[in-house]
C-alpha cells in the first residue's frame, strides 16, 4: 500500500538528539487540541494551533490521482512547507505526520482543512509502529 512516505537514514545522529514520543492517534476524539510543526513557505521553526476535525478521512490528490485513507482531518494552519512535519497531541506526543492540505480553490494556500498520516501508519512502515 501507498503510504506518501519517505523513510531517511541520518549518516551522523548528533548526541543531543532527544526523540519525539510518539503515541497512537486512537487516542484522539474530534475536539481535541494539536499543532502542526513545520516550516510554512520556508519560515523554518513554525508551530500552529487547531482542533481534531474528523477522523478516519479519505484523499484523493488531484494532481497525481494518488488516494490516502485512513486520515486525521484538522484545522490548524498548514501551507507548503509542513508537509512530513509533525502533528501533536496537548502533551507532545507525535499522533502523525502532516501530508495534505484541502483547497478547492488550487492556490496551495491553508482553507481550513489539513491531513495528517496517523503515526501508527507512518512508523508501520518505517517498520517499527510506536506501542
Amino acid at each position: 500500500s501507498q503510504n506518501d512516505l519517505a523513510v531517511l537514514l541520518p549518516r551522523v545522529i548528533p548526541d543531543d538528539l532527544v526523540p519525539a514520543t510518539l503515541t497512537s492517534s486512537g487516542t484522539l476524539s474530534v475536539g481535541d487540541e494539536v499543532f502542526a510543526v513545520g516550516s510554512p513557505f520556508g519560515i523554518p521553526n513554525s508551530l500552529s494551533a487547531g482542533v481534531v476535525s474528523g477522523l478516519g478521512r479519505s484523499y484523493r490528490n488531484p494532481r497525481t490521482g494518488a488516494s490516502l485513507s485512513n486520515l486525521i482531518q484538522f484545522d490548524a494552519a498548514v501551507n507548503p512547507g509542513n508537509s512530513g512535519g509533525p502533528l501533536v497531541n496537548r502533551a507532545g506526543e507525535v499522533v502523525g505526520l502532516v501530508t495534505a492540505l484541502v483547497n478547492p480553490t488550487g492556490q496551495q494556500v491553508f482553507v481550513g482543512i489539513g491531513l495528517a498520516v496517523p503515526i501508527e501508519t507512518a512508523a508501520g512502515a518505517a517498520g517499527s509502529p510506536p506501542d
